[in-house]
């Protein structure tokens, strides 16, 4: 379609109204609705602006708990979630008409446009038809990817390498212990895990996503799981020295927390490395809303840390990334290096229209999906 011809293009888009208690009140609740969406008014655009016809936008847990108020960066309500997403680009900028054509299909980089960005394009999200990013923030698609594998790339896959290589400086021969590896930031830890070389253990608490985990190259599976415990965890500790002849495990690469972080400190070997990416089983740390303080914060014993001379890191990649921009292109040119070569795959089990985007929220707040969850806006 031409510049001139976009007018009287209508679309849909999922508008967030006000933030939620929590991610349960925010996907049955009526702080999120669908709604009709015009063709973004290019009088109103940017020069370097391009609208993006959104062929999928993955739907990850950040989306679902910035809803509720509990992520450490918010956007003031109304906006449209949708993180990372792909699409083709629809509209385009004088400015940007160097760098991009109409037609192109694109990813979006999160951290530079959408909920999670900084600035001017915040609320512009992948839930919707169309979406507004400035040209900077577009990434061509590789064709060795789908639009739905497409969308689910970035966050996922610079999430895992951060944690995983800035930070935790995995390489070969160590041995990763990978918790809530079916999840989408687990699975891609599992495949960057294999291309350094790393022996993968992975964790869940379900045999037939375990399965699905060792198909795409974890070298060991445990199900963690203990219906009749509290925490809902068993002991695990004996299985991880078991598959590495009572030494421990390197690194533990952690996106759950709660009884599994404590739990995996005992796994790790004298002066190993514990990897907090995010804290899944505790997910409504802080007051509701957009408040803050932390009530429901994860604690770890300091005694442990300390007798067996643990590193206690953070990976927060959007945060880190903010504070130093220079951690980005080489992070991505590895990991776009390693899709090209097919050596990276976004693994996606669940696809929903826009319309069932409340259904997709729900598939991925209750753990049934393996990879990633997307909707199609445009499908």
């Amino acid at each position: 379609m031409s510049n001139a011809n976009v007018a009287q293009l209508v679309g849909q888009r999922v508008l967030v109204t006000a933030l939620a208690e929590s991610a349960d009140a925010a996907i049955a609740g009526d702080t999120l609705r669908l709604e009709p969406m015009a063709f973004p008014d290019p009088a109103t655009l940017a020069p370097d602006d391009v609208v993006i016809r959104v062929e999928s936008a993955a739907v990850g847990w950040v989306d679902l708990i910035m809803a509720s108020g509990q992520y450490q960066h918010l956007v003031t309500p109304p906006y449209t979630p949708g993180i990372e997403y792909a699409g083709t680009a629809a509209w385009v900028g004088p400015a940007a008409a160097g760098t991009v054509s109409i037609g192109d299909a694109v990813i979006v980089d999160g951290l530079q446009a959408g909920p999670r960005s900084k600035g001017a394009h915040q609320r512009w999200g992948g839930f919707a038809t169309w979406a507004v990013a400035p040209a900077r923030a577009l990434v061509p698609k590789p064709a060795a990817l789908d639009f739905d594998q497409a969308s689910s790339v970035f966050g996922n896959y610079e999430t895992a390498y951060h944690g995983l290589i800035t930070r935790g400086r995995l390489a070969a021969p160590d041995t990763v212990v990978i918790h809530g590896a079916s999840g989408s930031t687990g699975l891609a830890a599992v495949q960057i895990a294999k291309r350094v070389g790393a022996t993968v253990i992975a964790t869940g608490r379900s045999d037939e996503k375990l399965a699905k985990v060792r198909a795409e190259g974890a070298d060991h599976v445990i199900n963690i799981r203990d219906a009749a415990s509290e925490t809902g965890v068993r002991r695990f500790r004996d299985d991880i020295k078991a598959l590495t002849g009572g030494r421990g495990a390197d690194v533990v690469y952690d996106g759950v927390g709660g009884a599994v972080g404590q739990e995996s400190l005992r796994c790790l070997r004298f002066g190993g490395r514990y990897l907090v990416i995010g804290w899944a089983s505790t997910p409504n740390v802080a007051v509701g809303r957009g408040e803050r303080g932390a009530p429901n914060a994860n604690q770890l014993p300091t005694n442990l840390i300390m007798m067996k001379s643990l590193e206690v890191l953070g990976c927060p990649v959007a945060l880190a990334t903010f504070e130093d921009p220079s951690l980005g292109p080489p992070r991505r040119k590895q990991i776009l290096a390693w899709v090209e070569a097919g050596l990276l795959r976004p693994q996606v089990s669940h696809r929903f229209p826009l319309s069932e985007f409340r259904a997709a929220m729900r598939a991925k707040w209750q753990g049934e999906v393996v990879g990633a969850c997307v909707l199609t806006p445009s499908g």
